[in-house]
């Protein structure tokens, strides 16, 4: 029996989904956070966090240019960094001196499409 906070498949679906659309609505060159898509997914659906997101990232995010979503900080997790430093300077991501993504300059907030 549900207690009414699990998600069914088709939630947890529709919520990938989305996280999927957000990150697809990133140009090349600029990335978002996991916050900016989780507030933007929480926005249309009322559920969800950053880390909601970074694991619908990390199940499903090869399908999309995952690299344009980064953490607050403006990094990945190292387990990333070479692959994703390669695809920034192709690019023309703007970079710290640290290797980190200067959101100042590539910020750009996430998308969905309309209902």
């Amino acid at each position: 029996m549900s207690t009414g906070r699990s998600s069914t498949e088709e939630e947890r679906e529709l919520y990938a989904e989305l996280v999927l659309q957000c990150a697809e609505s990133v140009p090349r060159g600029r990335v978002t956070t996991y916050g900016a898509i989780a507030d933007v997914v929480g926005q249309r659906l009322g559920r969800g966090g950053p880390r909601l997101v970074g694991n619908v990232m990390a199940r499903h995010g090869a399908a999309v240019a995952w690299w344009r979503v980064v953490r607050a900080d403006g990094s990945l997790p190292p387990s990333h960094d070479e692959e994703a430093r390669q695809a920034y300077l192709e690019e023309g991501t703007p970079l710290r001196a640290s290797g980190a993504v200067d959101l100042g300059r590539a910020f750009v907030a996430p998308t969905l499409r309309a209902q």
